[in-house]
């Protein structure tokens, strides 16, 4: 019997690994992206040009390493949870380039989870981070045909800078 099970599992391993193999275009690119990212707060002298329509609840973020350019983002929903928890959902936008190449846009929709004391609203942040997958069909320019995923962490301290990984396809 455990023979069987281990054959079924192979099997199965065998198949999924062929679906996903399928499921990428042929000439898409995968890139393992990393880097570090800060507020603009230089206001309008800043690195980023003014925040988009629809993007100005939060300052810009500079971005370098695998993505240099500028993030923006737009809120949607918060909930501030009695523990300290702070909860985020919203939209992204990125204007930049990827590893120096062609400049272009992508969206994402990202998730938001911190905790603070005592609260978000009048603490200190302790921790936090965001998940950020890229909206299938956002990508223009060099972004064009983008999917992935970019994931954050935020570093507390003065300033608080964030530190991102992850991976895009472009194709």
């Amino acid at each position: 019997m455990p023979k069987n099970i281990q054959r079924l599992a192979l099997a199965v391993a065998l198949m999924t690994g062929g679906l996903l193999m399928l499921s990428a275009p042929a000439n898409a690119a995968t890139n393992q992206i990393s880097g570090t990212a800060v507020l603009d707060t230089a206001g309008p002298d800043g690195q980023c040009p003014d925040e988009p329509d629809g993007f100005k609840d939060f300052p810009a973020i500079v971005m370098t390493g695998s993505l240099d350019g500028c993030w923006y983002t737009n809120i949607l929903t918060s909930r501030q949870i009695s523990s300290g928890v702070y909860l985020e959902t919203g939209q992204e936008l990125f204007v930049g380039s990827l590893n120096g190449g062609a400049a272009g846009t992508f969206g994402t929709t990202y998730r938001f989870e911190s905790k603070w004391d005592p609260d978000a609203a009048t603490g200190t942040e302790i921790r936090g981070r965001c998940q950020h997958p890229i909206v299938a069909g956002s990508g223009t320019g060099g972004f064009a045909g983008a999917t992935g995923r970019v994931d954050f962490k935020d570093i507390i301290g003065d300033p608080v800078t964030y530190v991102y990984r992850g991976h895009i396809s472009v194709s």
